[in-house]
């Protein structure tokens, strides 16, 4: 019997079989060593983003902000965690992967309810904050998946229509962080336009704090003013207001201008511009080159910016509705640099009712000017068309970049500010992530060997019969 059963094992076909157990076991060994190495990889690596808007990736500029970071910063997070959305969970936990500086805790307001009352927050809020700094800010989940509100109002329920946990994560850690705050102050009293939603909640993010001031009224530009921001102007300003834009600047100040649509003439206005070395054209501004589907005062500006001007740009794509024309004249000093950042093709017209002019016209300017006495750099932006930041036109088109050019003009007004307005990504299409998790990993590590060894023991077992 003995021998028998040393000569079975002697056999082709035992050899064979020898050899197929062996190699399914070989295979079995390298699928576990496989998932043991992926076991131990980031979250960010082992998650992976099937989603059509890609909700779940993070941008270079998050990234470049938690690179940079020096300072611990804790995620508090005050909601069932079982109960929480799926998408919310998902990217909390891969955005917080990025950097060892932050740090997770859930916090179940049923089992602790006197957590909410301590921390002064409502439920499916999360409270970020860093000890080093003592400032902390509160994101609610309600700001990350941002509902349709017209959908509310039209059928009675609404839905999540944009995911905006990348740009409220990055805002507050830039917020709780930063011991910068700059203050926006933006002209009244001469028919200007009022910033939207969308706008207020850029600067926000940036960190960057507003309010609003009447020139005629106080006389004066207030002393914690960073920058001074006239939107589009449909009248023209006084005499003592010109005078103190023209002395604001000379002193290093920051001054932002967007042209808007005026019957009247608007010379003191004029005025600053001219200082500076710009000139408005008459009339619109018509590109019969660079214009959307033929309709020639629909621009796409050739985009000549450089420095923190291109932070970010990828696209290059900004479209400009209705934008009047600058052209770059002689400043008033040798110690004025101006320059274009936007410009139209050579193709471009000025047109009025009674001529039209061709010729390359600036659609975007910066002029600016180093203050000898301490070293003060003033500058003057000027913008020829509010449409760049008009809400209808960068919701319609999600390509463009015109709130990112936008953002990067105003940023670069501020040393040490970098421009941090990550936009919502819409959520109109279904959204899937496929993590190293849960069944996914079962399968990978029992299932697929368990295939492969009863296909090798019926390899086996049918040359053996043979």
């Amino acid at each position: 019997m003995l021998e028998k059963i040393k000569k079975s094992f002697r056999s082709a076909s035992s050899k064979n079989g020898s050899y197929s157990v062996g190699m399914i076991a070989l295979v079995i060994c390298m699928v576990i060593v496989v998932n043991l190495i992926a076991g131990q990889l980031p979250e960010s690596v082992k998650s992976i983003d099937i989603s059509d808007n890609n909700i779940y990736g993070v941008s270079k500029t998050s990234k470049k902000v938690l690179n940079k970071l020096d300072k611990k910063v804790t995620f508090k997070i005050y909601a069932e965690k079982d109960s929480t959305d799926t998408r919310i969970k998902s990217f909390i936990k891969k955005y917080t992967a990025l950097s060892d500086k932050l740090s997770v805790t859930w916090i179940d307001p049923v089992l602790h309810p006197a957590a909410l009352t301590k921390a002064g927050v409502e439920k499916d809020t999360i409270v970020i904050s860093c000890k080093d700094t003592g400032k902390t800010k509160s994101v609610s989940f309600d700001d990350i998946l941002v509902s349709d509100s017209y959908s509310y109002y039209t059928t009675g329920s609404s839905s999540a229509s944009e995911f905006d946990g990348e740009g409220q994560f990055t805002s507050a850690i830039n917020s709780v962080t930063s011991e910068q705050t700059e203050k926006i102050y933006y002209t009244t009293g001469h028919g200007e336009a009022t910033f939207s939603d969308s706008v207020t909640k850029l600067f926000s993010k940036n960190n960057l704090m507003t309010d609003e001031v009447n020139l005629m009224m106080t006389g004066k530009i207030p002393d914690d003013c960073d920058l001074l921001f006239m939107d589009a102007p449909s009248k023209d300003i006084s005499d003592d207001e010109k005078t103190l834009l023209l002395n604001y600047l000379k002193k290093g100040g920051k001054v932002f201008i967007i042209l808007g649509d005026s019957e009247d003439e608007t010379p003191n206005l004029d005025e600053v511009l001219k200082e500076y070395g710009m000139q408005e054209a008459d009339g619109y501004i018509a590109d019969m080159q660079r214009s959307y589907q033929g309709n020639y005062y629909y621009i796409f500006p050739e985009i000549t910016a450089t420095d923190d001007l291109a932070n970010n740009l990828e696209s290059e794509m900004v479209l400009m509705i209705n934008a009047h024309g600058l052209i770059t004249t002689d400043p008033a000093r040798d110690t004025i640099t101006t320059s274009a950042f936007m410009t139209t093709s050579e193709q471009a017209y000025a047109v009025t009712e009674e001529d039209q002019k061709q010729g390359t016209y600036d659609l975007g300017v910066v002029a600016t000017e180093t203050i000898s006495s301490d070293s003060k750099e003033s500058r003057l932006t000027v913008i020829s068309a509010g449409s760049l930041i008009d809400q209808q036109i960068t919701d319609a088109f999600s390509q463009l970049e015109n709130t990112q050019v936008f953002m990067n003009a105003v940023t670069a007004n501020f040393d040490g500010v970098t421009n941090l307005s990550i936009e919502a990504k819409s959520l109109t299409t279904e959204y899937n992530t496929v993590q190293h998790a849960g069944g996914f990993s079962i399968l990978v590590v029992f299932g697929i060997p368990a295939v492969v060894l009863i296909g090798g023991f019926v390899v086996w077992f049918r040359r053996r019969k043979a």
